[in-house]
């Protein structure tokens, strides 16, 4: 099926599906109990897990990245990243 050799290749796809599994585990939860409070409180908690999930995986990258990009562009990623921080508070 999937032959990965790079293991910061393997962790950033292990971030992502445990990611994955507590966002659906969260669904199934949301419809399990049914109400609306519960929900909120559900998606509430669940704030916290994308924006982790996105910091440790960019963060995984960048050090896989870290002897082949070059400075600016670490910067640039950075600075990218950043934005979209910025970007996602200012709704």
């Amino acid at each position: 099926m999937f032959f990965i050799f790079d293991k910061i290749v393997m962790a950033m796809a292990a971030v992502r599906f445990l990611s994955a599994t507590i966002e659906f585990s969260a669904a199934m939860l949301m419809l399990y109990f049914n109400r609306v409070e519960d929900a909120f409180k559900i998606n509430a908690v669940l704030a916290l897990v994308g924006p982790t999930a996105l910091i440790t995986v960019t963060s995984l990258g960048l050090v896989g990245l870290a002897g082949k990009v070059s400075l600016m562009g670490m910067v640039s990623i950075m600075l990218g990243v950043a934005l979209i921080f910025l970007g996602i508070n200012k709704l």
